[in-house]
């Protein structure tokens, strides 16, 4: 399993190895030890969450306030998506900027996302499941969002927006400017 920092080094992409002949595959998916010694501090997944979405399906951009914050380990078990990780800590020297990458079935990348950032997805093959590690349980009363297409973040989702499908939630987003965030260098792992 390799661990690389993005542009945004607190969002990090894991690859696990794959050991594959012809029967079919065996992949480990998580190791907590080894990602904790990557990260330099621990982390706690207490729930697995898991959707089916046909192409075109837009989930996101979600997060959660302190004090149920979460940060999320996904990946995708069958199909395709564009998976997108939004720094939303006022003051970071990276704030409002995204991370984006391709996470398959053929791939088998996750993408480690941290407390302080938006998080979505976007379906780029029908029936694909996606599945992700949240170390808090949700809270409607902090669950949060941004639009997915605020042009002050300018994300470029690889499909014809016209083909998108959100949930009614999601079409009521909040821009960034107007939306309710973190501050950058607070510890939101206390």
């Amino acid at each position: 399993m390799t661990f690389k920092r993005t542009k945004i080094e607190d969002v990090v992409i894991i690859e696990p190895k794959v050991h594959g002949d012809e029967r079919g595959y065996f992949v480990e998916t998580f190791r907590q030890d080894k990602l904790e010694d990557f990260l330099g501090f621990k982390v706690k997944f207490c729930q697995d969450n898991e959707s089916k979405s046909s192409k075109g399906v837009l989930r996101g951009l979600h997060y959660q306030l302190a004090p149920a914050a979460q940060t999320k380990l996904v990946r995708v078990i069958k199909g395709r998506v564009l998976d997108v990780a939004v720094d939303i800590r006022k003051g970071s020297p990276t704030f409002g900027e995204y991370v984006s990458v391709e996470l398959s079935e053929e791939n088998k990348k996750q993408l480690f996302v941290p407390r302080g950032f938006a998080h979505a997805f976007v379906v780029l093959e029908d029936d694909t499941i996606f599945a992700y590690k949240v170390d808090n349980y949700y809270s409607p009363e902090n669950d949060r969002g941004i639009a997915f297409n605020d042009p002050a973040i300018g994300v470029e989702w690889g499909i014809d927006t016209a083909l998108l499908q959100l949930s009614d939630k999601d079409t009521k987003q909040p821009l960034l400017a107007d939306a309710d965030l973190f501050t950058y260098g607070e510890n939101l792992y206390a």
